[in-house]
């Protein structure tokens, strides 16, 4: 017994030792490490918060393409239907508060507020409507609310991959007061202690960028290594995320949109094989987004969840679709 105490007791004696070590060398590597690289796009302030913008193609009578990332994603990843639309067409990119470049901010990150942000940053940088919104993941609901309350400044919807309003009760999402759910928010609170005391950015310095996406340009992916410089963007994500099931909610009422184009992007695999069960509810799932408008439209696209917009070729596809739908939007 005595021996067991003896095993145990170095056994935590060298684990604090090593701890010690990593948090040392970490916060070292957080004064004198590399800093994050200037955003590529400005900064504009709205109410105290610096939020990130990166826009691109002229301003002109034709809508505006507004990007609505998923939770936590930058406006880095959205670099190929940037690339795809800006000769015809203006599109706004954007990191919501928290997210990328754009500072933190107190409000609650409950769809409405984060409309109602994104409409004051759009007339502070200058951008007037009509929009076509683009959303991506739990963009998806936020978009919809956006139209929901501003619906004579939008003419258009892209649903790429978005949240389904029921993706806990169809698709075995967490319930908010599960163990998986807690555990997920506690192991993110844990990764934003360590990135905020420089661990995780020292890891990912002998390492290729945790947040690299498959067919982005090398020099946009090591851009990603500096969201884990510290603890900011996994904050961010945090935030949407402790609210994700109350956003859920308040998007699960029918909704009308008359004969808006509404486009409906699924990704479906990277295999061209035939679609599983699971693979055929989601399908279908996404395909009621259609019925919320009398001018609805699904593609189907061979990627991930990621893979869709952020290799060219899939990219490409939706840059399509958005430029056939804005022949059809009436001025």
């Amino acid at each position: 017994m005595k021996t067991i105490k003896k095993i145990i007791k170095k056994f935590f004696k060298y684990l604090g030792i090593l701890f010690a070590i990593m948090i040392f060398s970490g916060l070292l590597f957080r004064m004198f490490g590399p800093k994050p690289n200037k955003p590529l796009g400005e900064l504009i302030k709205v109410n105290e918060v610096n939020f990130h913008v990166h826009a691109t193609g002229k301003k002109s009578k034709k809508p505006t393409v507004i990007i609505e990332g998923g939770g936590g994603v930058s406006t880095e990843y959205f670099h190929w239907l940037s690339e795809g639309l800006k000769d015809g067409l203006r599109v706004f990119r954007y990191d919501r508060a928290g997210v990328g470049y754009s500072d933190l901010n107190t409000t609650p990150r409950n769809p409405e507020t984060i409309a109602k942000e994104l409409h004051e940053l759009l007339e502070q940088s200058g951008e007037s409507p009509p929009y076509i919104i683009a959303g991506h993941s739990l963009g998806g609901p936020y978009m919809r609310v956006f139209t929901e309350l501003y619906p004579d400044e939008v003419k258009g919807l892209v649903f790429m991959d978005a949240t389904h309003p029921e993706q806990v009760e169809r698709f075995n999402a967490a319930p908010k007061d599960s163990f998986r759910f807690k555990s997920a928010v506690w192991g993110i609170n844990v990764a934003i202690f360590f990135a905020d005391v420089g661990v995780l950015g020292l890891l990912q310095s002998f390492t290729d960028p945790v947040f690299s996406a498959k067919g982005l340009p090398d020099e946009l992916n090591e851009r990603t290594k500096d969201f884990l410089l510290n603890g900011k963007s996994l904050r961010g994500y945090r935030n949407e995320i402790n609210n994700y099931h109350s956003t859920l909610k308040r998007v699960q009422q029918p909704v009308d949109f008359g004969n808006m184009p509404i486009r409906v992007i699924t990704a479906i695999g990277e295999q061209k094989i035939e679609p599983n069960d699971h693979l055929k509810k989601v399908i279908a799932a996404h395909k009621e987004y259609t019925e919320w408008s009398s001018d609805g439209k699904q593609i189907l696209i061979h990627g991930n969840h990621q893979t869709i917009f952020t290799v060219k070729e899939n990219a490409d596809i939706i840059c399509g679709e958005i430029l056939k739908l804005t022949r059809n939007v009436i001025l």
